[in-house]
């Protein structure tokens, strides 16, 4: 299969790149010259590559930063995501497109909600999901409306080697890190009663190549492990896995102006039509994040 990644230099995209590519498939990434917001300049790249298919990786995807900027957010997010299917609809032939959206779409839930399926009605809480959910209209509306072949995807959090520090699993193995290179220090985080259902990003881009090949045009897929941890329980595993005793302590620069209490998925819908479950276990995905931070890619990587 010929796939063309958008935000080819990315995180998610890095690995994915590496994944099709163990596939046997032909990738190209999108040029990080190429603006996603500039219309004409993405028709004229994805012209130009042909792609049998398309996985739109591209976009702001940090919750907290999205309520410092929205404009961004909306002017990368959705009309970024309208951009790349306008383009894939004036191709010759027209590529199919995997739109990655977020389980932030789901917003606030209740107990009895959980876990969240994906006929569960948007609720965005803020700027990024709102982002999120009008890319998603967009992309349904072209499946709709036009017969784009567009699958969305609504993966929960994930994370691995290499993810900036301006996410929750970064920022705390980070930090443990210079505590155990340094011999001291505390532990800062956000909300620590917050719970995720968290995936390995390796396991994750297996399921967006299967999704590519398997997923039915006009549907969405939860991607995740359909189990959620608290923060707390993350930042106890890290430091068990560095074998060092700090004071975990919340910082209010770090706590989002509305957050979620738990965000936990059903992956039935993908595992049923792609037979995918997750391989990685979490103390194992946290130990790689741990040692990238102990090596010296972090060290190159800066702040």
């Amino acid at each position: 299969m010929r796939v063309l990644l958008t935000g080819s230099k990315g995180f998610v995209a890095q690995w994915m790149r590496d994944h099709l590519e163990s596939r046997g498939d032909d990738v190209t990434g999108l040029d990080v010259e190429v603006d996603i917001t500039d219309g004409p300049a993405i028709a004229d790249a994805i012209t130009a590559a042909a792609p049998e298919a398309i996985c739109h990786l591209a976009a702001l995807a940090s919750v907290g930063a999205s309520w410092k900027d929205q404009s961004a957010t909306y002017q990368v997010n959705t009309f970024g995501a309208l951009n790349v299917l306008e383009a894939a609809l004036a191709c010759n032939r027209p590529p199919r497109v995997l739109l990655i959206s977020s389980s932030e779409v789901y917003g606030r839930v209740t107990s009895d909600e959980l876990p969240i399926a994906e006929d569960h009605p948007f609720a965005p809480v803020s700027p990024y999901a709102a982002s999120k959910a009008a890319a998603e209209l967009i992309g349904l509306q072209a499946w709709l409306g036009k017969g784009l072949e567009v699958v969305r995807a609504r993966p929960f959090n994930h994370t691995g080697p290499g993810q900036r520090p301006d996410f929750v699993v970064p920022a705390l193995a980070r930090q443990v890190a210079a505590a155990v290179a340094s011999g001291t220090g505390v532990l800062e985080t956000g909300n620590l009663e917050a719970r995720r259902d968290i995936t390995d990003v390796r396991d994750v881009v297996r399921a967006y190549r299967d999704l590519l090949e398997s997923g039915t045009p006009g549907e969405v897929y939860n991607v995740c492990r359909g189990e959620a941890v608290s923060i707390e329980e993350v930042a106890r595993r890290l430091l068990a896995l560095a074998g060092v005793d700090l004071e975990v302590v919340v910082d209010p620069a770090r706590v989002r102006p509305v957050d979620l209490s738990e965000l936990r998925g059903d992956p039935s819908r993908l595992h049923a039509a792609t037979g995918w479950t997750p391989e990685i276990a979490l103390d194992d995905t946290l130990a790689a994040v741990l040692d990238y931070w102990q090596g010296p890619a972090a060290a190159a990587a800066g702040p």
